[in-house]
């Protein structure tokens, strides 16, 4: 088990580079951030690189539908990611998603050798990420559906005759007395988009439900436990009040690793 830190990779350069040199200094295997685009996730992690040496640097993903196989290793060039240290995250929303994951890991393995994770929600994503790629990346899932999904991955690499990809997922962590009310908003801001709507449909739950809600920093560990149980990585996927050094700085050093 380990754990990661992940920020939006819209938040200030400053913020980045200073939560992923504490988040390093503090233990955690792994720092991510996401791919909204327009904005370059690529760029946003290269600050994430500059501060640190240890660390793995994720981007959690990169949609394929938008950004192709060769504007992302020219990306992954253009910053001077330290492609050792790299895990590359792709997706893509429907139709055709299943497809274009296939051909995008496909091409990607012929210009980068950088670790390819795939983005997955439900049981056919899941079992193409076991069939062919380093590592998944699950998204808003209880720690039940987790360990769903992670079946539904490893039999797919049992199947395909390959070691089963590494299992990582984001889980939304709030602190202090607006946590609640900051993963509520969150929350509903992803269930309007209908792949999400689908999944807490599949699920049985609220967003809120896949998230930890904490007024107090004791309780985090025993939170993220549950998803520690079924899963290789939990990369702690940052809410908070601001997006400021201190706001964040806080949430890295009460989810760090024990």
């Amino acid at each position: 088990m380990a754990r990661g830190f992940a920020l939006s990779a819209g938040v200030a350069p400053g913020v980045i580079r200073a939560a992923a040199r504490t988040a390093e200094s503090l233990g955690y295997d792994s720092f991510w951030v996401n791919y909204p685009a327009p904005t370059d996730g690529l760029a946003s992690l290269a600050q994430a690189a500059a501060e640190t040496a240890r660390v793995t640097l994720g981007v959690g993903v990169v949609p394929l539908h938008a950004v192709g196989p060769d504007a992302i290793a020219a990306g992954v060039k253009a910053t001077r990611l330290p492609v050792a240290r790299l895990l590359l995250g792709v997706g893509s929303p429907n139709p055709g998603a299943l497809g274009r994951v296939r051909d995008g890991i496909a091409s990607l393995r012929a210009h980068l050798p950088a670790r390819l994770y795939v983005a997955a929600l439900g049981p056919r994503m899941c079992q193409l990420a076991g069939e062919l790629a380093d590592g998944v990346l699950l998204n808003w899932l209880t720690p039940e559906h987790a360990g769903r999904s992670a079946a539904w991955v490893r039999e797919a690499a049992a199947a395909a005759h390959r070691p089963p990809p590494r299992l990582a997922a984001y889980v939304r962590v709030a602190l202090g007395p607006d946590a609640a009310r900051l993963v509520h908003a969150e929350g509903q801001r992803y269930a309007s988009i209908p792949a999400y709507a689908d999944h807490f449909a599949r699920m049985g739950v609220s967003p809120s439900a896949t998230a930890v809600v904490a007024r107090d920093a004791a309780e985090i560990p025993d939170a993220l436990a549950r998803w520690e149980r079924v899963l290789d990585d939990v990369v702690v996927r940052a809410v908070t009040v601001s997006d400021t050094i201190d706001d964040t700085l806080a949430l890295v050093r009460a989810a760090r690793p024990a």
